[in-house]
């Protein structure tokens, strides 16, 4: 049987005008509507119903020019130029929403595309009902996934642990050094001093950055559910148990960061630590081993090497969340930053709750550098939002309106009357210097690790600080 060269061609090339044009008594009478488009996407063809859905009275008037201009948003020309079809489209009209299909038209001969037909599959959209309500669940539960994982990210950067004196540039230079690396970070410093703020703002400046943040208090989580939060549930692991699988927080920050905070009340070492080394985790109830790649950021307020000496905390444990250590002070170590603090919390509280924001003068925050801290900064922040809320429409926190959230019972550095007897200041600072030195290493009965963990500086720092003491005996 001999070949036909013009259908081979056909077949090879795609949909050609000749194979289409026999349809076009079909479509004018049951499309809803029906285009056809030549190759610089000029209109050629339009059926009854689709010049009625678009109120054109005379066919004619619209033949030859390019579609775009009599149907707004069509995608004809991107089909044309592109040679691809566009099976099945939404197209929106004035209040209607349209179901269309687009086509590429080829030249039998050369193959190249030269023109488009589309047609109007439905008009309503009440026959797709069942379909665009499930596609509108997908759309709503991928939303619903994509704030859950946007709320695991981090919401802190660098710029947001506040300060410029000595101790905070030191912080964040080791922070800096730490978002560089993918090594274990630990964190120590008393509650309330932005130990999560730099743990987030060294994720998002890792490679880790767009993975998950997932932070746990283990303090806050009661014993007995420890294992199933950090690992997870297999199915009908105990009475009650879910029949899905839950996932524990190692699975949920796969791939990124997991941070422990007050990792110092940690119970379940011996798994951690496991989880730690081999990167798998056994869910609750479950044989499976399941691999992990997370790195581990931890923080507490308490005296790690003081508890593995004491033997409540692992050494083994210790050194492997010990790797890049950060010690973040306190708030009455860095009272230099007192001002630009103030600053920066007024800033977010303003933001926070939409009203005015209000200015702190220099003898308020003179005020504040006389109180201990005892909260460090989230007590300062509770002091600023008590001044606010206790001072309605307060525009200038001064001293007067300061001392109704920070009674002067709280003022554990009084300002000393004045005197004659006034020594210079440098005099005073060694001199007090010298008596925490010698008080610490009494308390510990010379022994100088534990007098430097006791005053919160190295041990190597202390050996300096005493050298220089013993080259002035007179002081």
């Amino acid at each position: 049987m001999p070949r036909d060269d013009s259908s081979m061609a056909s077949q090879s090339h795609g949909l050609t005008l000749e194979a289409i044009r026999p349809l076009f008594p079909l479509l004018e009478r049951n499309s809803a509507g029906a285009i056809l488009v030549d190759e610089a996407s000029r209109l050629i063809w339009i059926n009854a119903c689709y010049c009625r859905l678009l109120g054109i009275d005379d066919p004619a008037r619209v033949i030859g020019r390019p579609v775009a201009e009599v149907i707004p948003r069509t995608r004809m020309p991107e089909v044309v130029r592109s040679g691809r079809p566009i099976l099945l489209d939404i197209m929106e009209y004035q209040a209607r929403q349209l179901v269309v299909t687009r086509l590429p038209l080829h030249d039998p001969a050369s193959g190249r595309v030269n023109g488009a037909v589309a047609f109007i599959v439905f008009d309503d959209l009440e026959p797709l009902t069942p379909l665009i309500g499930k596609y509108r669940r997908l759309q709503h539960d991928l939303a619903v996934a994509r704030r859950a994982l946007a709320q695991r990210g981090s919401r802190y950067a660098l710029a947001d642990f506040v300060g410029a004196s000595p101790a905070v540039l030191e912080v964040k230079r080791r922070a800096r050094l730490a978002a560089a690396r993918a090594t274990p970070v630990l964190l120590l410093g008393e509650t309330g001093t932005g130990k999560e703020v730099l743990a987030q703002a060294i994720h998002g400046d890792s490679p880790r950055g767009a993975s998950p943040f997932v932070a746990v208090n283990v303090a806050a989580v009661p014993e007995n559910l420890l294992e199933a939060e950090f690992f997870g549930v297999a199915p009908g692991a105990y009475t009650g148990a879910d029949k899905r699988t839950r996932q524990g927080k190692f699975q949920l920050a796969d791939g990124g960061t997991l941070f422990l905070d007050e990792v110092g009340d940690m119970p379940l070492q011996a798994k951690l630590l496991r989880a730690l080394q081999e990167g798998e985790v056994e869910p609750l109830g479950s044989n499976e081993i399941k691999r992990v790649d997370v790195r581990v950021m931890a923080a507490t307020s308490r005296d790690l090497e003081a508890m593995v000496e004491d033997g409540s905390f692992r050494s083994d444990l210790y050194y492997r969340l010990n790797v890049l250590r950060i010690q973040v002070p306190p708030l009455r170590e860095r009272l230099a930053d007192l001002g630009i603090l103030c600053e920066t919390l007024l800033g977010r509280i303003a933001a926070e709750s939409g009203e005015p924001r209000a200015e702190i003068t220099s003898e308020a925050v003179a005020l504040l550098q006389r109180h201990s801290w005892p909260g460090n900064i989230r007590e300062l922040r509770n002091v600023l939002e008590q001044t606010l809320a206790l001072n309605e429409a307060c525009s200038v926190i001064d001293v007067p309106e300061l001392r109704t959230a920070l009674p002067h019972a709280s003022m554990t550095n009084p300002l000393p009357p004045p005197t004659s007897a006034v020594r210079p200041l440098a005099e005073v600072v060694l001199a007090a210097e010298r008596d925490a030195l010698h008080n610490a290493l009494a308390a510990c009965g010379g022994n100088k690790s534990r007098a430097a963990r006791m005053l919160g500086i190295p041990r190597s720092v202390l050996y300096d600080k005493l050298a220089r003491l013993s080259e002035k005996p007179d002081m």
